[in-house]
Formats: structure tokens, C-alpha cells, sequence
């Protein structure tokens, strides 16, 4: 039986092991077709937390766990009442549930909805996994008591949600998410600067996107943002096969956004495309380096839950200082640690 006065805590300040992000840790981690298959955002938000929170406390991985603020270790003269138990069930430590007057962060989730996030070789697409990335995000934050908004674009700002906590803002979240968008190409200036404008308090601003924009288009809009001294991070989704060019065979290619066709042999073309696109990442990772903003790289065969540890890490270096090397892609704004992100 646990102490209960033990001051083991579901606490983030502890280091994070880099195993814990590797491939081999893998197997530990959500199927994403398993996951893609459920059709209720809310749910499959929850699936993500619950099933990484509690494969934390399975894993013999020993000095991470994740920190819940409406958590604290059961001390003698707290009510028994708020103890829970199914918390104990799991962990063999007595908690109680804590809760806060006044928000730890704010924080805005940024989502592309352009056609070119509709791009797919899975069962499912770009726009899909950013939908159930940003849903994580908003569930995780919620439960820590955080104010979480959203804006949505494609060529236009689609839906803005005022960063709040409050009851219902996790379903307006989830329900703006899930909308459709009609829009064609993407116009990443335009809500950025839209949020440069609106948003005074200082903030955490999530972009999910594919990013492929001339990455010199993004310096303006991003310096505006940290020049309002926001914390600014970039998170790329990218379909496997955008990556790799995976074409069995020589095939007429569409633009989804602009509708323009190009014949495509995959042999002869795939050097030379993959010596562009690694190019433009690293224009990328470099503009970022330079704007000290934050980036990772996520392909959508990939689990969510690398997304919640990359965001779990970052907040651990914002607590105690000192970026760290990560084997998998970090949200880092030194050229080093960004250097993690490339593929």
C-alpha cells in the first residue's frame, strides 16, 4: 500500500526518457487505424489521454508520468471525499482532485482546413489527423483548467473561438473542428495576422498544418505574433506518401487545390522531389530556428500521442530552462533541437 503522505507525483518536471519516443516504444502506443475508426472526436480525444496516461503508469519506463493539475498527493487533514479511487486503482497512491481559481495558460489551436490537408494514402487524411491532434490538445488543456480557443482557415478565417475556460468550450471546439470546409487553397497570413490583431494576452499558439507555403511567406505573420511576445509553435502534418513519392507506377497527378494535372513517373521524378521537398523543410526549420519558434514534424501514420509527448516536453523545458535532444521530432526553437524535426 502507498503512503499516503508520498510526494510521488503525476509531475512532468521529472526527465523524459528519449526511449520513450523512439520507434521501439512503439508497440505501446495507439493504432492509429484503430483510433481513426471511431467516429466521435470527444471520444477519440479521450482514448488518447486516458490510454497514454495509463500506459504511463504500465510502462517500466521509470521517471516520466504526466502531470494532471487537478491532481495533488492526498495529505493528511484533506477530506477523504476527494480522494479518487480509480486513480488509486491504478497507481496504488492516493490523489485527490485539485482545483484551481484562475487558468494556467491560454492557449489557441490553429487548424488548416485547406484542400491540400484532404490529401490521403491511409484511410483516412491530413485534415482528419490535425482534427484529432488539436481535439487531444483541447481535451488535455481542458482537464488542466487551461483557456484553450480556435480559429480554422483554409484561403479565409473559417471559425474563431475566444480562448476561455469555461463549461461547453470543449464542445464548441470539437463541434468547429468537425465542420467541412469549402475552401481551396491556403492564406496563412491572413489568420495570423488575425490573431496578432485580436489576441493581447500573452499566449501559446499551436499551427497545424501541412505548411506547403514558401516558407518566406510565413516570416511576417510569425514575427507579428512574436512581437506580441506569444509562444509560437509549428506543427507539420504530412502524409507518408509525401514524403517517400510512394507511386506504384507513372500516374496523372491533380492539384487538389489549384485543380492543375501533371504527369508523374515516379522513378525518374523521385530524386528530384525529394531533394525539393527536404529543401523546403529546411527552410523551415530554419526560419523557425530564426524566429525562435517552435517545430515538429508528424506523418499521419504515426500515433497522436507523439504530438501530447512532444507538448509535454516542451512544457517541461519551459518549466526548467535547458532544451534537450529528443530522437524523435521535439517543438524546439534552437537549430539544434530543430534539427531533430527533419526526416
Amino acid at each position: 500500500m502507498a503512503d499516503p503522505n508520498s510526494k510521488s507525483a503525476l509531475n512532468i518536471s521529472s526527465s523524459i526518457p528519449a526511449s520513450l519516443s523512439s520507434t521501439s516504444a512503439m508497440d505501446r502506443w495507439i493504432d492509429m487505424s484503430a483510433l481513426m475508426r471511431i467516429k466521435n472526436l470527444q471520444l477519440r480525444a479521450k482514448s488518447v489521454v486516458d490510454g497514454f496516461h495509463n500506459g504511463l503508469h504500465r510502462s517500466p519506463l521509470h521517471g516520466f508520468s504526466v502531470e494532471f493539475s487537478e491532481y495533488r498527493p492526498y495529505s493528511l487533514g484533506d477530506d477523504p471525499r476527494t480522494i479518487d479511487w480509480k486513480l488509486f486503482a491504478r497507481s496504488d497512491r492516493y490523489y485527490i482532485k485539485k482545483f484551481e481559481d484562475e487558468t494556467n495558460r491560454r492557449c489557441y489551436l490553429v487548424v488548416d482546413k485547406s484542400k491540400s490537408m484532404d490529401f490521403s494514402s491511409l484511410a483516412y487524411g491530413k485534415c482528419d489527423y490535425a482534427r484529432t491532434v488539436a481535439a487531444t490538445l483541447a481535451y488535455y488543456l481542458t482537464l488542466q483548467r487551461d483557456a484553450v480557443g480556435l480559429l480554422t482557415f483554409d484561403e479565409d478565417i473559417t471559425d474563431v473561438l475566444t480562448a476561455r475556460f469555461r463549461t461547453g468550450q470543449l464542445k464548441r471546439i470539437l463541434s468547429l473542428l468537425e465542420k467541412p470546409s469549402s475552401g481551396a487553397s491556403t492564406d496563412l497570413l491572413r489568420p495570423l495576422s488575425h490573431l496578432a490583431d485580436i489576441v493581447r494576452q500573452r499566449s501559446l499558439i499551436i499551427i497545424l498544418s501541412d505548411f506547403l507555403v514558401p516558407a518566406e511567406s510565413l516570416r511576417v505573420p510569425l514575427s507579428m505574433l512574436k512581437a506580441r511576445r506569444h509562444e509560437v509553435v509549428l506543427l507539420r502534418v504530412l502524409d507518408p506518401a509525401e514524403v517517400t513519392l510512394d507511386l506504384e507506377k507513372a500516374s496523372m497527378l491533380e492539384d487538389i487545390e489549384t485543380g492543375r494535372e501533371i504527369y508523374v513517373d515516379p522513378n525518374a521524378a523521385r530524386a528530384s522531389y525529394l531533394n525539393k521537398f527536404q529543401q523546403h523543410e529546411a527552410s523551415l526549420i530554419e526560419l523557425a530556428g530564426q524566429l525562435g519558434v517552435g517545430w515538429t514534424s508528424l506523418q499521419t501514420n504515426e500515433s497522436v500521442e507523439h504530438a501530447l509527448v512532444d507538448f509535454l516536453s516542451r512544457q517541461q523545458r519551459s518549466n526548467v530552462g535547458g532544451p534537450r535532444t529528443r530522437s524523435h521530432s521535439s517543438w524546439s526553437s534552437n537549430s539544434g533541437a530543430a534539427a531533430g524535426g527533419q526526416r
